[in-house]
């Protein structure tokens, strides 16, 4: 492991061990996960960080379950979001009208939040901030990738102010639509579903109490999140046809439509800042490696909101990343090398195929209204709610404690 360095001569070559392509908040926790245990990584963003850094409010927030938290905490920054973090302290999932229910409570498994909500801008804050400390960490902002070639010993990308990058592995961070995942001939399975999502925050007159909520109504579910103060964010399913006359109205009106499926246990609400959609559906790469090149997040896997997972196994991702290439470069082995590679590639494959697999399931099962169907969900919600051992593991399982933890999810420093 070395520093980021420029070759002499005036070169604009710069050699690291691991270029990201992405600054986003996947792509960025990354960086702060790998520089943070001394591996040189240059991130490439199209955006400019101090824009980001100072952006006001805008309505999009994610959920954090708690390996997640531990996967930040461990990697050095959670401390930045943790005083704007709204910890979720109950979850209530109910079908419709129906009177039966599943209520995930804190306190079953040990009295400690269930997960986090945290302001999206917030989150790349503090990774933004994280990575200004740390000097195996350069941030390239404000710059388009232009080409990325990729030989026998390294990975070489080119950017559009002339900079080239050069190292070991180059990481695909940058999104559903990757260009990388595309220029290196890495294919995907993908389906859209007739619906559309619409993202925005609500303030409103009664505490939540850290209570979130998922009903699942006929066009799909409509989750309310808690947030700091007496905000909640709303994460609303719609019919795809119906999405953009939503949309389309003004404020008192959409108002209006919001309260029909939000209900009034909250007091009166108001919507606070933009309102945003965007067509749902799901996505896998059918391999996450080739030579010098692994997909990480929305790159690698895309799914449906259903779960709010899908921050939390692209940080799976991070993890499990993070550690096969710190253990190659500590045996002297090399980390873009397909061997390496392979090594996270079957760790988070199959654990994302069971998820992406969970959540297609579940937006089927409960985005209709037939009868027969209603029924036999609702006595399942009601049988899990009522058997506390199969409930208590399936917390476990949403709260990311599962499975073969990468040791940042442990709590463990690489």
């Amino acid at each position: 492991m070395s520093a980021v360095k420029a070759p002499a001569g005036g070169s604009r070559l710069l050699e690291c061990d691991v270029v990201v392509i992405g600054g986003g908040m996947v792509g960025l926790s990354l960086a702060a996960a790998l520089a943070g245990a001394g591996v040189a990584t240059v991130v490439i963003e199209p955006e400019v960080s101090a824009v980001v850094v100072s952006a006001d409010f805008d309505g999009r927030a994610s959920a954090i379950a708690t390996g997640s938290k531990i996967v930040l905490e461990t990697s050095g920054a959670w401390r930045g979001m943790q005083p704007d973090a709204e910890a979720i302290r109950d979850i209530r999932v109910t079908d419709g009208a129906s009177r039966l229910f599943l209520h995930y409570d804190h306190r079953e498994l040990g009295g400690g939040p269930l997960g986090h909500m945290v302001e999206n801008r917030i989150i790349r804050r503090a990774l933004i901030e994280r990575l200004a400390g740390l000097d195996d960490a350069v941030v390239l902002d404000g710059r388009r990738v232009t080409a990325l070639e990729r030989d026998g010993a390294w990975a070489e990308v080119s950017l559009d102010d002339g900079t080239r990058v050069r190292a070991p592995l180059a990481v695909a961070a940058d999104g559903r639509n990757s260009p990388t995942r595309r220029g290196a001939g890495l294919t995907v399975t993908e389906w859209r579903y007739s619906q559309t999502g619409i993202v925005c925050t609500v303030a409103h007159e009664r505490p939540h109490d850290g209570v979130a909520q998922e009903h699942f109504l006929p066009a799909g579910p409509f989750a309310i999140l808690p947030m700091t103060g007496n905000r909640s964010s709303i994460v609303w399913t719609e019919h795809a046809e119906l999405a953009p006359r939503l949309m389309a109205l003004d404020g008192d009106g959409f108002a209006e439509e919001l309260m029909l499926r939000f209900g009034d246990y909250l007091g009166a609400i108001e919507v606070i800042g933009p309102r945003f959609s965007f067509p749902l559906g799901l996505l896998h790469a059918h391999g996450y490696v080739k030579p010098r090149l692994a997909l990480i997040g929305d790159a690698a896997h895309a799914m449906h909101p259903i779960a709010g997972q899908g921050f939390n196994i692209a940080l799976r991702d991070v993890a499990a990343l993070a550690e096969v290439v710190v253990d190659s470069l500590r045996l002297g082995l090399d980390p873009g090398a397909l061997v390496s590679l392979e090594r996270y590639q079957r760790w988070r494959r199959f654990d994302n195929s069971v998820m992406l697999a969970v959540t297609d399931g579940l937006n089927r099962l409960f985005s209709n209204d037939l009868a027969p169907v209603r029924l036999a969900r609702d006595i399942g919600l009601a049988a899990v709610n009522n058997a506390p051992s199969v409930k208590r593991l399936f917390m476990r399982h949403a709260m990311g404690l599962v499975g073969e933890l990468p040791r940042l999810a442990r709590g463990e420093p690489l």
